[in-house]
């Protein structure tokens, strides 16, 4: 894997500590202004942001639009540490969080074109190794530095780690040529490919499926299995720690057997998500369901990411982003439909029978998906209205030809 791919996940590592410290540092943010923090401003950001910077970052080159997205980045955080007033602190993660959906997107298509075709959802994976150790090193790093140095000193940490991406990427990516230029039409025209949307359906879902878990963590292992406060956050770096590998087995595997590897994931998160309200009443078995969650959750990542990759390459930039887009919207959705089922008086093991049904929807969808593909007959791909059928021969003497293009750009 090239060395560019580093410099991508240190922009991920950044995005992802600063989307998940804030939960470690609200008793500390709130106490200074005297307020509560919501959280949803940062996803409603990411969801936002993702479509409409794509579109802009479709009329210049790949590499250039990445370094203005982390300068974006670093601007928001270092507006949050310098807020005299709750509501400039709002801004800056507002500001922060729009970078977050159109780097990934953009990210992917640039990481996926650094490797040789066989290694694209592999290298997929290595970009995003940055957001799942981001939850296992910088959630616990940054939380315990704000809460010892003060909050602030954690949101300019973190825009140090942009301006070391921005450096990385301006050193190690190759020189990305401007993208020929396609009208918005163009891009917007692969909303109306079937297996497009499909998968964005499944990455809501079976994201989704994994926050209705995370989001309620704290009161499940706390109320229901019994584990003291102070033993949450090792819980959480359980849950990273699952995250990650599964995040690296997710793209080796969707390299060799794509679908496969979706159905693998789906089913088994469907599974385990059921079994923890079971689990959930023993201390061990908690433990061990948790990382496993985390592990069959993040294995979706890659082959989802890749699937809409490969089924609009020839105008993939706004796809890729609001696929990013639907991970916050699952996130968002399953926070909501969680909290619906414990007022219901569910208690807190009853998000997780949501998060089965909506990984399980997720899976029906993906077997729905190969179905259309195999009848479709058309190598892979369902072709929109004015794309040019691609078969599977094709389409690899084109990676082929990709390839050849990146060795020689650098």
């Amino acid at each position: 894997m090239p060395l560019a791919l580093l410099a991508l996940a240190i922009g991920a590592f950044g995005i992802g500590t600063t989307e998940f410290v804030t939960s470690g540092l609200l008793p500390d943010i709130a106490a200074d202004f005297g307020v509560s923090i919501p959280t949803a401003g940062y996803a409603l950001g990411v969801v936002v942001g993702a479509p409409v910077l794509a579109v802009v970052g479709g009329r210049v080159a790949r590499k250039t639009m990445l370094m203005a997205l982390m300068g974006l980045f670093v601007a928001g955080n270092v507006i949050s540490a310098a807020a005299p007033v709750f509501g400039v602190m709002l801004a800056g993660r507002i500001v922060a969080s729009l970078a977050h959906g159109a780097f990934f997107g953009i990210g992917a298509i640039v990481a996926a074109g650094l490797v040789a075709p066989r290694k694209k959802a592999g290298a997929i994976a290595m970009m995003f190794t940055g957001l799942t150790t981001s939850t296992v090193v910088g959630v616990p790093l940054g939380t315990l530095v704000g809460q010892n140095a003060g909050w602030r000193v954690t949101f300019l940490i973190i825009a140090g780690l942009g301006v070391l991406a921005v450096l990385g990427i301006a050193a190690l990516v190759p020189h990305q040529p401007r993208p020929e230029r396609t009208r918005l039409s163009g891009e917007t025209a692969a909303f109306r490919n079937p297996q497009v949307l499909l998968a964005m359906a499944m990455t809501v879902l079976g994201f989704g499926g994994v926050f209705t878990m995370s989001t309620y963590l704290a009161p499940l292992v706390t109320d229901v299995a019994g584990y003291a406060p102070s033993s949450v956050t090792w819980l959480l770096v359980l849950f990273g720690l699952g995250m990650l590998v599964g995040n690296l087995i997710g793209g080796k595997y969707a390299d060799r057997a794509l679908m496969p590897m979706l159905f693998t994931a789906l089913g088994g998160l469907a599974v385990l998500l059921a079994l923890l309200p079971l689990a959930a009443h023993d201390k061990i078995a908690t433990a061990v369901v948790i990382p496993l969650i985390g592990a069959f959750g993040f294995a979706t990542v890659p082959p989802l990411q890749k699937r809409v990759l490969d089924q609009t390459a020839d105008a993939p930039t706004l796809a890729s982003a609001v696929n990013i887009g639907a991970f916050n919207l699952g996130n968002a959705m399953a926070a909501w439909l969680g909290g619906l089922v414990i007022s219901a008086g569910f208690g807190y093991t009853g998000p997780n029978w949501v998060g089965a049904g909506m990984a399980a929807a997720a899976l029906l969808l993906a077997l729905l998906s190969a179905s259309l593909e195999r009848r479709e007959g058309q190598g892979g791909r369902i072709v929109a209205s004015g794309t040019k059928p691609v078969s599977s021969d094709t389409e690899d003497a084109a990676d082929v030809a990709d390839a050849e293009r990146v060795t020689a750009g650098r």
